[in-house]
């Protein structure tokens, strides 16, 4: 029985730790914003997976945000990365992790060409760089 309890919190713990550093193929089917998009993903022999992927370490603008230049920088963020990731596309997913909701994963996303997406919108500056914790406003004040 102790050995059964030892196995249940070892696994668990491991789930909170899990990544899949990736590479992993996936083709892009819809793009959400600026900072999500819809994959499919081989994960195993005739099996695939459709699931979200928002992009690692960066936050754009909401398109449903608090002020017009705010949903304004939404729009041109979600187009960016749609002409960076157009649909079906083939792209890289890496250092995959569940998000904090269960709804999607949250990986880095590399383009055929070597191009990191998250990186790509920090340098237009469409995005900024995102640890997880408060996010600034992107109104003004």
């Amino acid at each position: 029985m102790a050995a059964c309890a030892g196995l249940l919190i070892s696994t668990s713990v491991l789930a909170d730790e899990e990544k899949l550093p990736g590479p992993i193929p996936a083709r892009v089917i819809r793009i959400v914003d600026g900072d999500t998009v819809v994959v499919r993903a081989r994960i195993w022999l005739g099996q695939d997976v459709e699931t979200s992927v928002r992009l690692s370490g960066i936050d754009t603008p909401e398109k449903r945000g608090k002020c017009d230049s705010e949903r304004q920088a939404a729009l041109q963020a979600e187009a960016f990365t749609a002409s960076h990731a157009t649909i079906d596309t083939l792209v890289a997913l890496h250092d995959v992790i569940a998000d904090k909701y269960g709804k999607r994963v949250v990986a880095r996303i590399v383009l055929t060409d070597g191009q990191d997406l998250g990186a790509a919108l920090i340098a237009a500056k469409l995005a900024r760089s995102y640890d997880g914790g408060h996010k600034d406003p992107w109104c003004p004040s």
